[in-house]
């Protein structure tokens, strides 16, 4: 009963045309809204895996822009929640994106091993504008792709991306290295690909 209270009042504030400094935006949808806040801002959700049907064709579907909005409550909710999935005990990763917990948003963390202490850090609606010819061979496993991980050598060793901030500041940037293959992977989640996609394609180009 508390959930679906808290349900109303969330789904009464997305429909508000309101001026006030918590407005809720119409980023998400209302089934995408009960999942988000049917839970705390720090409890991790659901990762989708692939070896669950109805979760497949989820990871499979491209992502859509959201809105960058401070005022957001809906928003700022769930990048709170995508980052407590990713560091749950249970993950553990060094990266995530919003379809992994069934909400196709363009929104992704990554922790910046090229930056001191490593942070990690959310991006909205980042795109890959530049990769170059010099690639890197690196092992990469999957939240989403239990039990597997795989030595892949085309991921470039340097890209451009572009990405907006939470402030709706947006921004252009050079990451190289393991960074990079970081944002190539979780980017590569926004459009439903995978990185055993990646892995098919280096044994077909090897035949």
């Amino acid at each position: 009963m508390k959930n679906c209270i808290n349900l109303i009042v969330i789904l009464l504030l997305v429909t508000s045309c309101g001026t006030s400094k918590t407005k809720v935006t119409k980023n998400f949808s209302s089934k995408q809204v009960g999942m988000i806040m049917n839970g705390k801002a720090l409890e991790p959700m659901r990762v989708f895996k692939i070896n669950n049907t109805q979760d497949s064709i989820l990871l499979r579907s491209k992502s859509a822009y959201v809105k960058p909005d401070v005022n957001d409550l809906v928003l700022k909710q769930f990048t709170d929640r995508l980052f407590a999935t990713v560091r749950d005990s249970m993950s553990m990763g060094v990266g995530i994106a919003a379809p992994q917990v069934g909400i196709l948003k363009n929104i992704i963390w990554v922790q910046r091993f090229d930056k001191d202490e490593a942070p990690f850090e959310v991006y909205l609606n980042p795109i890959i504008t530049n990769y170059s010819d010099i690639k890197q061979t690196r092992r990469e496993g999957c939240l989403s792709i239990p039990d597997r991980a795989e030595v892949l050598n085309s991921r470039s060793k340097s890209i451009t991306i572009e990405y907006d901030t939470m402030e709706a500041k947006h921004v252009v940037e050079t990451i190289t290295d393991f960074t990079a293959v970081i944002f190539q992977h979780e980017i590569d989640h926004l459009y439903g690909i995978l990185f055993l996609d990646h892995l098919d394609k280096e044994i077909r180009d090897a035949n």
